[in-house]
């Protein structure tokens, strides 16, 4: 729906990159905050988010530059690291309230087993890994 907005040349680059942000990243990513997202669901959004950037700044395909010259050249993050920036926005937010049905989440793990066919590593088991990986004892 948006191409005729990226294709125009009534609007500069960075009125784009603004709407694309403020619109379309913000829809794509309503409550990834919480999403345990496996390496499939990452390439994929990873996808989009580049395919999206190379119309909006009509690279095409004798044109090109590399993923990251992209992310360099336009001020913009490759979708693991704004994923992980919202994921960390969040838990800090709820970190710091008193009492909140979220913090309590945090901490809970429940009974049983998964189905079959369902992932074992639960969103909590990858912010952990995260913090791990980071080199960080504690997430709270």
């Amino acid at each position: 729906m948006m191409n005729k907005v990226w294709h125009s040349s009534t609007y500069s680059t960075r009125t784009k990159l603004n709407i694309y942000h403020s619109c379309v990243l913000t829809t794509l990513l309503y409550g990834s905050e919480c999403w345990h997202l496996t390496e499939k669901d990452l390439s994929k959004l990873s996808k989009v988010h580049t395919k999206s950037l190379w119309r909006i700044l009509c690279y095409f395909w004798p044109n090109v530059i590399s993923n990251n010259d992209l992310f360099e050249r336009y001020g913009t993050e490759p979708m693991a690291t704004i994923l992980m920036r919202r994921c960390w926005r969040w838990i800090g937010q709820v970190t710091h309230q008193e009492a909140s049905i979220a913090k309590t989440a945090l901490h809970w793990t429940p009974e049983g087993k998964c189905k079959r066919g369902r992932s074992k590593i639960t969103w909590r088991h990858s912010v952990e890994k995260e913090i791990k990986d980071m080199g960080n004892k504690t997430w709270i």
